[in-house]
């Protein structure tokens, strides 16, 4: 997992990223194939989609190689020009805020979701790309809190987590929110379980 690119601070000095031997942007992996496939499945040739926390924009293009009208969006200024390299359209943006109500038919989100320790963080892009906070949802409650305001009338979430972020509790948490959810896809790994949820409106 790691960028081609080189990336320098205010001081021009070498980003931390790179002091770290590590890239900045969050490159295919078991979890994003996982995402990829089902997602690719799931999309219709007509779907308005949305890739949420897109990094190199790999989930999205699957669903655009499907025909769905594909939006990739990311806070990583660096994710945001590898998904555009793969020539797919690009926001850069904080999660759901720069998009509008009922927008859209599908939306696929592989979140940060390892549970880590406040003293074990890293400020930098790679570790905002991995980590989940303490319980692993850092960005998987908030995510849940307003996902439902961008769908469309019986538009549909994929969102990939992990054993290791409690798949029980986000189900119960997107529950109470009024969103009802089933497991489409599961692989197992030798340190945890990856799952898709499929969600939609009750």
């Amino acid at each position: 997992m790691t960028d081609e690119t080189s990336e320098e601070d205010d001081t021009g000095q070498p980003s931390l990223a790179d002091q770290r031997d590590v890239g900045t942007v969050y490159q295919p992996a078991e979890d994003s194939d996982l995402l990829a496939r089902t997602a690719r499945e799931a999309a219709k040739a007509d779907d308005c989609a949305l890739d949420l926390g897109t990094g190199s924009g790999y989930v999205a293009e699957a669903l655009a190689d499907v025909g769905a009208d594909v939006v990739a969006s990311d806070l990583n200024p660096g994710a945001c020009r590898q998904a555009a390299d793969r020539g797919l359209a690009v926001v850069r943006g904080d999660l759901l805020d720069p998009f509008v109500d009922d927008a859209f038919d599908l939306v696929t989100f592989n979140p940060p979701y390892l549970p880590t320790a406040p003293n074990e963080e890293w400020d930098d892009w790679m570790e905002h790309a991995l980590s989940g906070g303490e319980d692993g949802r850092r960005l998987v409650d908030p995510f849940l809190n307003e996902v439902e305001r961008v769908l469309a009338l019986g538009g549909r979430i994929y969102l990939l987590i992990s054993s290791l972020t409690g798949i029980g509790d986000v189900q119960r948490y997107a529950d109470d929110r009024d969103l009802a959810g089933r497991i489409v896809a599961q692989e197992k790994h030798p340190y945890e379980r990856l799952v898709v949820i499929r969600f939609e409106r009750k």
